[in-house]
């Protein structure tokens, strides 16, 4: 077996070093028919079995393996997260409901104008907009990419917010006491641009949910959002019976729309 080399010279502490190409190797698919016991990466690594352990501890905090003990570590299904249809529901939350950390990398938070979203806001095509683009993590994995638009003169107070882990709707009524009590949404089933699937790391396979919602506060629009979430990792739920038909209700944990998304 051909020792993998890790930088011993400065490039980090080895167990992250092994994490990052563990990971590497998992979505590469590597690993789909078995993945190596302790014994075996501490050989083909050259590493002692302390820093195999903190390697393997931090992918079983990300939701990648399942380490049981006595038992040879195995790669996980990962989680999907779902949503009642119809309901005022928290991502967040719903990616906390399934054991995994929740996160975003901000893209863009700036002020510009755009015609065609205006227009959708009922608004003149040169009026400023807020615009905040977020890329969400359920654990160690990209979940949905998230573009908002608001009104500048009502949400510029939410250029100075971290949304690295907070909700839009939780900033904005903390910050321009703005609370949304009607919406609607739009999902479709599409294929990701190469660009989106990249950013997403979308299997080749899989297809993607665009939602588009706007969102208004006493009848006036003050949101239109499109999130592009993976299909493989997202799913949407409904209740129906003979006599009522289709019954949508959130789930117990589901937050109100002020702490949602």
């Amino acid at each position: 077996m051909n020792v993998r080399r890790l930088d011993r010279a400065g490039g980090g502490p080895l167990w992250k070093q092994l994490q990052s190409d563990l990971v590497r190797r998992l979505r590469s698919g590597e690993f789909d028919n078995a993945f190596p016991g302790e014994l075996a990466l501490v050989e083909e690594y050259a590493v002692s079995r302390h820093t195999v352990r903190q390697a393997l501890a931090q992918l079983r905090t990300d939701g990648l393996i399942i380490a049981e003990r006595g038992r040879q570590p195995r790669v996980a299904t990962a989680p999907e997260i779902r949503q009642p249809m119809g309901a005022l529901y928290s991502l967040f939350s719903s990616v906390e409901e399934a054991g995994l950390a929740q996160r975003s990398v901000v893209r863009t938070l700036d002020v510009r104008a755009d015609g065609v979203v205006a227009a959708r806001l009922d608004l003149e095509a040169s009026i400023p907009l807020l615009y905040l683009e977020r890329l969400r993590y359920a654990g160690d994995e990209p979940l949905a990419l998230d573009r908002v638009w608001l009104p500048a003169t009502l949400a510029e107070p939410l250029l100075g917010a971290d949304f690295t882990h907070t909700s839009l709707y939780n900033e904005l009524a903390e910050r321009t006491g703005i609370t949304l009590d009607h919406g609607r949404e739009d999902i479709r089933a599409v294929v990701p641009t190469p660009a989106e699937r990249t950013l997403l790391h979308c299997p080749p396979e899989a297809a993607a949910f665009s939602i588009i919602r706007q969102g208004s506060s006493q009848n006036r629009p003050v949101e239109w959002r499109h999130t592009l979430v993976r299909g493989d990792r997202f799913g949407l739920s409904a209740e129906f019976s003979a006599h009522t038909g289709y019954r949508l209700t959130p789930s117990p944990n589901t937050t109100a729309l002020t702490q949602a998304w």
